[in-house]
């Protein structure tokens, strides 16, 4: 006859599967957690709720808060799962390794629905349009001989550098100074002006680098 355990044991084996259960509860959790951005633009995480994450995956809200102490640590940990989808190692990122990982996070963005964007006044729309015109004529009198495709991606590379948005995210995600801010914009728009004069077309993506993403 086996002997019962003593009491106020456990049997290991009970422990092992409670382990595994919550695991496997965990990442149904922040499985939802990313189920719920594909809905809408990747840097919209209204939806990512501790009550819709819970209604998602099946559980109560009690058992989102025994895995994750609140909404910030919640989605902190849907991040770190968009991260590992995308196949980028941020711990271990060489200076070889930022155009890879750019092509991957843009392929992985490619994913979800862009941002709802509003109509922009008649003013501004036809403020852009001459940016563009000005942007796209100056690259084709030094590039004849280039692809349409490629003279419109040099173009839209210097209207993507002298985007106020571009400045105003190394002011306020960076904490750069306007003029640091303004050199660092300077900077790149001479390596892709040097890129232009020289014929030196954006490169093509290899077939392996198209295949990953």
């Amino acid at each position: 006859m086996t002997a019962s355990p003593p009491v106020g044991t456990r049997r290991p084996y009970d422990s092992t599967l409670r382990r595994a259960r919550a695991v496997e509860t965990r990442e149904r959790i922040v499985t939802a957690g990313a189920e719920l951005l594909r809905g809408s633009s990747i840097r919209d995480w209204g939806a990512v709720t501790i009550r819709s994450v819970a209604e998602r995956a099946g559980v109560n809200e009690r058992t989102i808060y025994r895995h994750f102490a609140n909404e910030r640590a919640l989605r902190d940990a849907v991040m770190q799962r968009l991260e590992d989808e995308t196949g980028i190692d941020l711990a271990h990122l060489g200076l070889d390794d930022i155009a890879d990982a750019t092509a991957r996070i843009f392929r992985y963005v490619s994913s979800y629905p862009l941002d709802p964007r509003p109509a922009l006044d008649a003013t501004l729309v036809e403020a852009n349009r001459r940016q563009h015109d000005a942007l796209l004529a100056a690259v084709t009198e030094h590039t004849p001989k280039w692809p349409a495709d490629d003279r419109r991606l040099a173009a839209a590379m210097f209207d993507v550098l002298w985007a106020v948005g571009s400045y105003e995210r190394l002011v306020t995600d960076w904490d750069l100074d306007g003029e640091q801010a303004i050199r660092g914009i300077g900077w790149v728009i001479d390596l892709v002006e040097a890129a232009v004069r020289e014929g030196r077309r954006p490169p093509r993506a290899k077939r392996g680098q198209r295949d990953r993403g």
